[in-house]
Order: structure tokens, then sequence, then C-alpha cells
């Protein structure tokens, strides 16, 4: 059988955070069963494509949907569609698009590695300070779009999202805004959009729990057919991305999923863990756990904050993480300091927090 005991790997539990190197989540049953049967026969992907935009689209509240392979994939994607849903021509010109409209505005408070999928179609990023005044001179004749990268509730900018849509709409300028890791709300799936952003790009592996391979844009139908031709399956700058048959269900599967799920009984359960953690921990000599709101994406959801004097435990909150790696079973949770570290309860099966919670009680105890 093949399965990761053959191969060596340890499985883990995830008390960290939708994490891709820990495989973003864990697809639920209907997703697997959809992605199973997609597998069974084949068929005209671009109809597909179109066909699960289409039911996406309904569910989410959009003008049009797109599922992609990822994300950043999305990113690349949806720079690109701010080229040609107003320069068709540029179609066989990525990355030498030097003739058309080719940069994109950032904030400075907002660079992050993801913008390097910006880099990859051609299109030049111009970086200015978040404030409006900035924003206004920026845009140019040369301005293809501008991206805002969502932070969550902590978000500590100058300029608002809906200001920043207010002005760049004076010139006509898209705004694309990357929400990969901002689900929950679940509401955020409409909220960017009819704000009056062009575009929103989410995650499939993260919350939604779709396949870790997807993502989503959602938006304006104007910009997401500008991309179908230079996409999977046809040639282009967007044929490397490619989304299978069985992504595309998945994904479509798990928004279906997502938007019918419990979020209230959802968040009880992440707060009643959290409870859980700090009541066993914060007793013991030398540590303090506490409920920290909101998590590392600035999701709604609570985290406990578990900070240690080194002198009383013997030991760092460095090494306590690697020793919750080298735990039977393994571990993975979320470093923060020399003397602090996370554990999150939304990546955890139920059941799971007791087992973190035990592994806690033994690592940590002087």
């Amino acid at each position: 059988m093949t399965d990761y005991q053959s191969l060596g790997v340890r499985p883990l539990i995830n008390a960290c955070a939708t994490m891709t190197k820990f495989g973003g989540s864990l697809m639920p049953p209907e997703v697997l069963a959809a992605m199973n049967e997609a597998a069974k026969a084949f068929v005209d992907l671009q109809q597909l494509q179109s066909r699960v935009g289409e039911r996406i689209a309904e569910l989410t509240r959009n003008e049009a949907a797109y599922v992609t392979s990822g994300a950043a994939a999305g990113i690349m994607l949806a720079s690109a569609a701010a080229v040609l849903y107003k320069q068709p021509d540029a179609l066989k010109h990525f990355p030498k698009i030097a003739a058309f409209k080719d940069e994109a505005i950032l904030f400075r408070s907002q660079r992050n590695p993801y913008d390097y999928a910006i880099h990859q179609t051609g299109i030049k990023l111009i970086e200015i300070e978040s404030d409006p005044t900035a924003l206004r001179a920026a845009i140019s004749e040369r301005s293809a779009c501008v991206f805002w990268f969502a932070r969550g509730v902590d978000s500590a900018d100058d300029i608002s999202l809906e200001e920043t849509i207010a002005i760049a709409a004076e010139r006509d300028i898209p705004v694309i805004v990357d929400a990969a890791a901002q689900l929950p709300p679940v509401e955020n799936l409409w909220r960017f959009t009819e704000m009056g952003a062009a575009l929103a790009l989410f995650s499939g592996g993260k919350d939604l729990r779709g396949p870790q391979s997807s993502g989503l844009m959602l938006g304006r139908r104007d910009l997401i057919d500008s991309i179908r031709p230079i996409s999977n399956p046809n040639h282009g700058l967007g044929r490397p991305l490619k989304v299978g048959k069985e992504e595309m269900m998945g994904a479509l599967a798990a928004v279906e999923r997502y938007v019918k799920l419990d979020h209230a009984a959802r968040e009880r359960y992440c707060e009643e863990t959290v409870q859980l953690f700090c009541a066993a921990l914060d007793p013991l000599p030398g540590v303090r756990a506490e409920r920290a709101y909101p998590n590392e994406a600035g999701q709604p959801l609570p985290r406990c904050r578990v900070t240690i004097d080194a002198a009383v435990i013997g030991k760092s909150a460095n090494d306590i993480v690697q020793a919750f790696f080298d735990h039977d079973p393994a571990i993975a949770v979320a470093p923060d300091s020399d003397a602090s570290f996370y554990l999150n309860p939304m990546t955890l099966n139920p059941g799971e927090e007791f087992t973190v919670r035990a592994a806690c009680l033994n690592l940590l105890r002087s």
C-alpha cells in the first residue's frame, strides 16, 4: 500500500494554522467524494471550468468565478487580467508588455513574498505609502491595477480599502484584493467585491478545506473572461497553472459546504478549546496561558498564547516547539518568540485537542 508510513513520513497533528508547508487543511468527505467522482470520466475542461465558475459565482454572490491552482496563481492571473481586459492584443506578448499598461500599484506596508507572482507577468510594481495623496499621484496612463493585500481585522493602514476603491474608480483602475487566508468570515467571499473590488482571490486549501492546489478568483466577468484564452487547457501565460477536473469539482464541493457550514458552532469549538488549554496550562509553574484574538491571519477566531519562563521550565519556547514536532504523535504548533508559542484550534480534528493538551502538560512540567 502506498501511504505516508511506507515512505517513512510521519503524519502530524496541526495546532499551528492552515499553513501550506503542513498541507493547508484536511479535505472533508464531501470534497473527497466530488474529486473521486470527477476522476471517473473525461470531460471538456473549458466547459467544466465555465460551469463550475457559474455555480461558484452564484454561491458567492459574484458576477463570475474561476478556479485557479492556488491563491498565488490567482495573483498572477489577476495581474494578467488587469492588462488584458482592455488590451486583448497583449495576449501573446507576456511577459514583454512594455507597449501596454504595465504597472501595478502596491502599498509599501503590504509588501510580501507573494507579490512576486505579479512580477512574473512582466508588470512593474509601483510602491507607494498608504495614503490617498500618494495613491492619486501614482495612478497614470501606465496603471493597470491597484493591489490590496488583505490582512484581516488587525490591519493598521492609513488608507482603507473603501477609499482605495473609490480613488481607483475615479480613473477606472481595477482594485484586486488578495484575500488568500481571509476566511472566515464566510461573508468575505462577497464582501470585497460588493465594496467595489474588481477581483478577490482566495486559497481553496485553507479554511475552505478544498484541494490544496486550488484557489478562487471572484468578481467581474470581463476580467475573468479575459484570462481564459491564456489559461489551461489553452496555451499562454497561464498554461503552467493547470487545474484538473478533480480540483475544479473539489473546489466547488468545498464552497457548497462552506456557505452552509455552522460557523457559529465552529467558533464555539475554538473558544472552548482555547479555554481547555488555558485551564490546563496556566496553573503550571513558569507558564502563562491566555486567549489571543484574532489569530495570525487576522481571522475572527481565537488562539492560546503560551508564554514560558525558561529559567523555570529549563528550556526555551523554541525548544518546546521542536519537542512538539518530535513528539509521538508529532504536533505542529506556531512559534512566536524565544518565550512564547501559540496553540491554534482551527486546524484540529475534534478530539485532537485532548492529545495536544496531554502533550503540553508533559512537555511543560518543569
